[in-house]
C-alpha cells in the first residue's frame, strides 16, 4: 500500500502546501491514519480516493492545530513572533536606487514618439485602465491596446533587454 500510493499522496498535498517538508509530513500522517483505520475502509470505494480523503482532512487538522498555536501564544511570544518579522520598509539606499532606475526609466521614455509616451503615462504612472484611457483619448479600447502593446515593446527595445 505504501509503495503504491505514496507518490500519490505526496503530489496531491505538495500541490496543497507548496512546501516539501510539511508535503512529506502530512503524507507519513496519513499512512499512518490510514493504516489504524484500514478495517473501516469500505471497498465499495476507491482506495486511492480513501487515501487522499484522509490525507486532505490530516492537511486540515494541522492547519487548524497551527492556527490554534498562534491563538494561544501569550504577548510575550506574540511580541518576539511580531519582532521577528521582516521589515518591509524600503532602507534610504533602496530609495536613491529606485529614483535612479525611475530617472533612467523616464529618460528612456521621452526617447518614445508622443503618442507612445503619453500611453505609457495614462497606464503605468496614472494606472488608468484599458477602458479610461479609450475614453480619455475617444478611441476603441482596441486601438488601446495595440498602441500599448507597440510602445511597451519600443520601451523594453529603448532599454535594450
Amino acid at each position: 500500500m505504501l509503495n503504491t500510493y505514496w507518490n500519490d499522496v505526496y503530489r496531491f498535498q505538495l500541490k496543497r502546501t507548496r512546501n516539501e517538508f510539511e508535503a512529506e509530513e502530512v503524507t507519513i500522517k496519513t499512512f499512518s491514519k490510514a493504516f489504524d483505520k484500514i478495517a473501516s475502509f469500505d471497498e465499495g470505494y476507491n482506495f486511492k480516493n480513501w487515501l487522499l480523503t484522509i490525507s486532505k482532512n490530516t492537511h486540515i487538522d494541522l492547519v487548524r492545530q497551527q492556527k490554534n498555536q498562534w491563538k494561544s501564544a501569550t504577548e510575550d511570544q506574540e511580541l518576539l513572533m511580531t519582532e521577528t518579522l521582516l521589515d518591509d520598509a524600503p532602507t534610504p539606499e533602496d530609495l536613491m536606487i529606485t529614483k535612479q532606475n525611475l530617472a533612467a526609466l523616464l529618460k528612456h521614455i521621452k526617447t518614445l514618439k508622443p503618442k507612445y509616451q503619453v500611453m505609457i503615462q495614462l497606464r503605468f504612472f496614472q494606472e488608468m485602465s484599458y477602458q479610461e484611457i479609450a475614453d480619455e483619448l475617444d478611441e476603441p479600447m482596441n486601438n488601446i491596446k495595440v498602441k500599448l502593446l507597440r510602445a511597451k515593446k519600443l520601451l523594453v527595445e529603448s532599454l535594450g533587454m
